[in-house]
């Protein structure tokens, strides 16, 4: 662990929880970071539909993601350290053995919420005033209409936040939130981050559950969340759902359901401050996604809002320490101190053009200088890697430390960048077929480099032409120079730390002097 860096909890809550946490550990793993601040990330994904495949792949990536960054460079690839709570707790993540998860664990989230709450045991009135706040009929996971009381929670609340802010109150008294208390140090510039979504029942139900205990701040290991410095994305409808009569969720009620959040939000959320920088993310519904709440379903394609939610993150972690925007106070509310913005703001994203899948170049300035260069670089190592590395004899292979294609069989590539590299190529395909997505690769098997990053004619710019002429073959003619160049001095490092670093510096060079992105300002050079 990076002694000095201060740490930000992301709270994942819900499905759209955990894919925006898909999109940021991709932007991550690329190279995208703060600006000028480096932070260590604690995701903590909050949600008790546990099988559903969402949550299950961004688990398993963030598993790789922290496998490969034991060998990274901070300047390089997967620069951003992530960890689990417990890593955090066995006082040094980088050297921690034990079996971790990203997941808070809800209890009794295997119950029908009839148990969880122990209706059978009430006294008459408790019992009827039950029944009269969770009143209604709804859908159980086999498609069978039921009382809302029967519903079984293992797969999720599905739409209705009145079950879901009875259940997700347990997290305050949880270990795990006691050991977020316990180790958040707002001293140290720590933050916190919360993702959700505002048209369902888990997303809905729990930011402002756990947005009240934070600024509560109730018990000793409590008190400094009292003013931290939290940030939170709040999502609306973005996306359909096929009409499917087994299910409890039901498209239609999606816009009902979020002007009634808005509203409650307006008075218990941005309304009474509790937030420092608040972004609201929407867009029209494109593409119909498959309406499955069962064990297993709930596996969506990813979406526009998603990489912008990511980047929200990332927006809320560039903000200087000292900016007014993260200022707090501790202001009465009855007999109780609770903390509260003292400057609170709310921030939007927008693309400059309404298209259906923009490219790096439709975004601000400010949003390509962050991206086009490390999403970029990240893509085109996994394009070498996959279409270029095996079977082929290179100079930068044999510069010790030797790598040849037991490789690409080693526990490290097998098992962890490649995993990594498949996902991010399904991320990136899903993105490109997404309405609305994000389309900023040519990304066809064995594309030209030439043709590769969309937007950019390569062309057409003084002296590249010739470097991709048809007399040359479409291959990475151009990128083996840097690799050779890069890949000497190295025989104290190990294969694997050798890789992640030269493709990272050829891929930047690559970019700089022959497709002409540069840092600054994230498009070609004029």
């Amino acid at each position: 662990m990076s002694k000095n860096n201060p740490k930000c909890f992301v709270f994942a809550i819900g499905g759209t929880g955990s894919r925006v946490l898909r999109s940021l550990t991709h932007l991550l793993a690329s190279g995208v970071k703060p600006e000028k601040n480096n932070f260590d990330i604690i995701p903590i994904i909050i949600d008790p539909h546990y099988g559903n495949e969402d949550l299950q792949r961004t688990v398993r990536m963030l598993d790789w993601y922290k496998n490969v960054k034991k060998i990274s460079d901070p300047n390089g690839f997967f620069p951003t350290k992530i960890y689990t709570l417990e890593d955090l707790k066995s006082g040094d993540p980088d050297k921690s053995d034990t079996t971790t998860t990203f997941t808070f664990r809800l209890s009794g989230s295997g119950d029908k919420f009839r148990d969880y709450i122990d209706h059978g045991n009430m006294g008459a009135e408790n019992a009827a005033l039950a029944e009269l706040l969770f009143s209604g009929s709804t859908k159980n996971k086999n498609g069978e209409d039921c009382d809302l009381l029967d519903i079984q929670m293992d797969i999720g609340f599905v739409g209705n936040p009145n079950v879901g802010s009875v259940v997700l109150n347990q997290i305050v008294e949880s270990e795990i939130f006691d050991a977020f208390a316990r180790n958040f140090k707002p001293e140290n510039d720590d933050r916190i981050f919360i993702i959700s979504s505002i048209f369902g029942g888990t997303g809905a139900a729990g930011f402002p559950c756990l947005l009240k205990n934070i600024r509560d701040g109730k018990g000793d290991a409590s008190i400094n969340l009292k003013t931290a410095k939290i940030g939170a994305v709040s999502v609306l409808p973005y996306f359909k759902l096929e009409k499917n009569d087994d299910s409890a969720i039901n498209y239609s009620d999606f816009i009902a359901k979020t002007k009634s959040a808005l509203y409650y939000y307006g008075k218990n959320v941005t309304g009474n401050k509790s937030v420092n920088v608040m972004y609201y993310l929407g867009d029209n519904p494109g593409n119909s996604y498959n309406n499955d709440p069962g064990y297993g379903g709930q596996k969506n394609k990813s979406h526009f809002v998603e990489l912008a939610g990511a980047l929200a993150l990332i927006n809320f972690l560039s903000i200087p320490a000292n900016d007014h925007r993260l200022e707090c106070e501790i202001n009465t509310d009855g007999d109780n101190a609770v903390g509260r913005a003292k400057y609170p703001v709310c921030n939007e994203f927008s693309i400059q053009e309404n298209t259906a899948n923009p490219t790096f170049f439709d975004f601000k300035t400010e949003t390509q200088r962050l991206m086009a260069m490390p999403l970029s670089q990240f893509a085109l190592f996994r394009k070498y890697m996959e279409e270029e590395y095996r079977g082929k004899k290179r100079e930068w292979k044999k510069e010790p430390p030797e790598v040849d294609d037991s490789f690409l069989t080693d526990g490290f590539y097998r098992d962890n960048l490649k995993r990594f590299f498949d996902d991010f190529h399904e991320w990136l395909v899903e993105l490109h077929d997404n309405n609305r997505g994000f389309a900023p690769f040519n990304l066809a098997d064995n594309a030209d480099l030439a043709s590769f990053i969309k937007g950019v004619d390569i062309e057409s710019k003084t002296g590249i032409a010739k470097l991709f002429s048809k007399a040359k073959p479409p291959a990475y003619m151009d990128l083996e120079t840097f690799l050779n160049m890069l890949a000497k001095d190295k025989k104290s490092w190990s294969a694997e730390k050798k890789m992640m670093d030269v493709f990272h510096g050829a891929t930047h060079k690559l970019l700089d002097e022959l497709y002409g992105l540069n840092d600054k300002t994230g498009g070609p050079k004029k």
